[in-house]
């Protein structure tokens, strides 16, 4: 239930005094204030920071997807290295994806494939650090995207009071790091979103509000400055938003059924929700989808795990650009590393860091295109090699963030979220 209670006098991270005022229980993990939020928001606007109302769905393919398989299949490559599930036409001249994602293939005019992704390391935990957060660094963990998204435009949404970041899955190393756990994504089966629902009937809450109101009528009769005023409109946004109907945006029941059908189940279901997020406001959606690790029966396990990854990701990009919300929306499909580029005796891939899965679309970025190239076994990068640290510059560039952004670290260093990274100069 969302809790609404006072905040102890004192003054906020900008210096601005304040008076005690209603504060939004725990959107995120933290117990933030709303209305601080908002106020701290205004204050970034007049600085002149702008930040893009774009979002992220993050398809995370836990375990390590086939390179070959998903979207280089490299049919012309020995047969020991090629896709065994063969390939699947798209409308780029040329460009083929893996034989089991056909309705993503007539999606791909509208996807950048990027086939020279790579950090180097085959360790599920080392990989996964690496592309959540550009750092292969888990001693001093950096933040995820998700969660410098989350930093960076503020925890909710300021017209809907939808969270800025939300997960939806068991994922590993997707959380704030050092920023705290103010900027970890909120769970929609957790705690943190059944706090969303009032935990005071509405008669209650009016009272607050009037009570609130003889009280601003006091204050502004002592306080002349002109600050009152201005926290007062924040405090109205937060009722507001406590009142609106965000929370509406996670009952995927509410979804028309032809449309819940196209998504499909599992998988699907998830997509949908991400959608209604993002349209509601979410900056940052991460979906885990796992069962990638196929160190053998590759053909088998293909064909199982990708009927929901192509029916979901292609009713999705479908329904992004149906709905106009493609232009603005960044569809990332990627996981910890790729798999070895020649098949193994158990007829299945084991782990390889030297090439990686990676695949976007839309955002406002340029799509129908592939990027880079790899080596004639499917190994390395042979042109353009693109590294986890220009995927998250690539998005930070999407959102109006300079890949040169640097958040204050605990030790009160200015710290780039991005140190070697640049935006992937084809997007752009």
């Amino acid at each position: 239930m969302l809790k609404i209670f006072g905040t102890p006098n004192g003054r906020d991270c900008d210096g601005l005094s304040r008076r005690n005022f209603l504060q939004v229980g725990t959107l995120g993990a933290a117990g933030m204030s709303l209305p601080g939020l908002l106020q701290a928001k205004d204050i970034a606007a007049k600085q002149g920071v702008t930040i893009k109302n774009k979002s992220v769905i993050w398809i995370w393919l836990a375990g390590g997807p086939t390179h070959v398989e998903t979207f280089d299949p490299r049919m012309d490559a020995p047969s020991e290295y090629r896709s065994i599930t063969g390939e699947c036409k798209t409308p780029i001249a040329g460009v083929t994806v893996g034989g089991t994602f056909p309705e993503i293939g007539k999606c791909a005019d509208r996807m950048a494939l990027v086939r020279s992704f790579a950090h180097g390391s085959s360790s599920h935990s080392i990989g996964t650090t690496w592309v959540m957060t550009g750092y292969n660094d888990r001693a001093n963990m950096k933040p995820s995207v998700g969660s410098i998204i989350a930093k960076a435009k503020g925890t909710t949404d300021p017209k809907t009071g939808m969270p800025t970041y939300v997960k939806i899955g068991n994922i590993r190393n997707d959380g704030p790091g050092w920023l705290g756990a103010r900027y970890q994504a909120l769970s929609p089966s957790g705690q943190a979103r059944k706090n969303m629902d009032l935990s005071v009937d509405s008669n209650r809450l009016d009272g607050r509000r009037g009570l609130l109101g003889e009280l601003d009528s006091i204050n502004r009769n002592i306080d002349r400055s002109g600050q009152m005023e201005g926290i007062d409109g924040f405090e109205q946004q937060a009722f507001d938003l406590v009142l609106g109907s965000s929370k509406d945006a996670f009952d995927i029941k509410k979804e028309d059924p032809k449309v819940r059908e196209q998504y499909g189940k599992g998988l699907g279901e998830q997509l949908l929700l991400a959608k209604r997020l993002t349209a509601a406001g979410c900056g940052f959606v991460n979906i885990s989808y796992g069962g990638w690790d196929m160190h053998g029966g590759i053909a088998k396990g293909l064909k199982g795990r990708a009927r929901q990854l192509d029916q979901g990701v292609s009713a999705l990009i479908n329904d992004l650009t149906e709905s106009g919300q493609l232009d603005d929306t960044l569809v990332v499909v990627t996981g910890e590393f790729g798999r070895t580029p020649r098949i193994n005796s158990k007829g299945g891939r084991d782990h390889w860091g030297k090439l990686c899965t990676l695949a976007m679309a839309g955002g406002g970025l340029r799509m129908g295109q592939v990027i880079g190239k790899s080596s004639s076994k499917i190994e390395v990068p042979e042109e353009n090699p693109i590294h986890p640290q220009d995927v998250v510059a690539t998005i930070l560039h999407m959102f109006g963030l300079g890949h040169n952004l640097q958040f204050t670290s605990p030790q009160g260093r200015p710290t780039y979220m991005v140190e070697n990274g640049r935006p992937i100069k084809e997007l752009i």
